[in-house]
């Protein structure tokens, strides 16, 4: 891809309206999105993901993992979680997707998806610790899969396929107006780490 392809490319609005989405496609080498992934399985402290279902306390196959700059506490689906410090690797992450997008970000919530099995329900990301209209800086690694976005109101849909060491931003009101999903798939995948980029206020 030249410069002109990826300018154009990056500057491409997904949404037809009400919010801003950017897709990057990959913003890096293939060998070295295969350092980060295998580093990301190997070393990132992963726990189960927790959610609270009509009362009940809920424990996912999917895991997580939460880093910030700070120990911020963070609250989804009724269950806080603390901040751990920011690694090396996630600094260089973070510092390379601010460089790409032009945003700034102080928090990462990281996902492990096992195989396509494992997927996240239709939600948007406004949660009150979250910069509102901030943007949310979405890194892939490993198995690529259908991501897509649904309008709260006229329920249109779009998708996109996210690639091995790609980038989405998600900003402005988009999380007002939209909700996204990763939606299960019965294709053989490997595992998907996704690290989500966000500034906590």
């Amino acid at each position: 891809m030249d410069l002109i392809e990826k300018i154009n490319k990056q500057l491409h609005n997904l949404l037809p309206y009400d919010g801003t989405v950017h897709y990057y496609g990959s913003i890096m080498p293939a060998a070295i999105a295969n350092h980060y992934y295998d580093s990301l399985l190997q070393n990132i402290e992963w726990e189960n993901d927790q959610a609270i279902i009509f009362g009940k306390k809920i424990i996912t196959k999917r895991k997580v993992a939460w880093y910030a700059e700070k120990p911020f506490s963070y609250t989804y689906s009724k269950i806080t979680k603390t901040a751990k410090p920011w690694t090396p690797m996630l600094n260089e992450l973070k510092t390379i997707i601010e460089k790409e997008s032009g945003e700034t970000y102080n928090a990462c919530l990281l996902n492990l998806y096992h195989s396509g099995d494992e997927g996240m329900a239709w939600h948007s990301d406004a949660e009150k610790d979250l910069k509102k209209n901030g943007a949310i800086g979405s890194l892939s690694f490993g198995a690529e899969r259908k991501f897509s976005f649904k309008h709260k109101k006229t329920q249109e849909k779009v998708s996109v396929i996210l690639e091995h060491g790609s980038l989405l931003v998600m900003k402005d009101i988009t999380q007002a107006h939209w909700l996204h999903r990763l939606p299960p798939t019965k294709k053989y995948c490997i595992p998907r780490v996704n690290l989500t980029f966000r500034t906590i206020i």
